[in-house]
């Protein structure tokens, strides 16, 4: 496994180490001690999560609020993502700052997003599978939504031919400075 540290240094780009021939690949999505390693976080993972979605779906940017924060350990199975996490940690030196990578199911890379971030993701594929593990439970009454189109933030989201599609929630995002953090 291959852990590339980002601008923001919390987060984590992970290549797992793939092992492939003519009959497929093999690869570990997971391992303890290998992620301790790459990213320092002794982690407990409470959650496993899948969602599929449609090409110009955009999700996000979601996170929790304290004590139900969340970390996540993002990957692709099927498809493709634009990849996004926001720095919102008030008392960091990379707030406001954001990240992007490019997960598809070929390049089998993950993220590393700490707690303490908003994540979200575009579907640049006809669908996509994505999966994540989660560090704590998923809390309504503690999520909340960044708007994915928030001028400081200025995401270099990817150009499609097709609309981007937007949930009720993600609609009512609310703006950075508007936040609760």
């Amino acid at each position: 496994m291959q852990a590339i540290r980002q601008s923001i240094p919390d987060v984590v780009l992970i290549e797992p180490k793939v092992f492939g021939d003519s009959r497929g690949f093999f690869y570990e999505s997971f391992n303890e001690k290998a992620f301790r390693e790459a990213t320092g976080v002794p982690c407990e993972f409470v959650q496993d999560n899948h969602s599929r979605s449609s090409q110009g779906v955009l999700r996000g940017l979601h996170y929790q609020l304290p004590p139900r924060a969340q970390g996540k350990l993002v990957r692709v199975v099927r498809g493709a993502v634009f990849d996004v996490a926001v720095d919102i940690r008030k008392d960091s030196p990379t707030f406001g700052q954001w990240v992007g990578a490019l997960l598809t199911e070929d390049n089998h890379r993950q993220l590393w997003v700490p707690p303490g971030l908003a994540h979200g993701f575009l579907v640049l594929s006809e669908s996509a599978d994505f999966l994540y593990k989660t560090t704590d439970y998923y809390s309504p009454e503690y999520e909340r939504c960044i708007r994915w189109d928030d001028p400081k933030l200025a995401i270099a989201w990817p150009s499609l031919d097709v609309a981007i599609q937007l949930s009720a929630k993600d609609q009512a995002g609310r703006w950075l400075a508007e936040a609760d953090l």
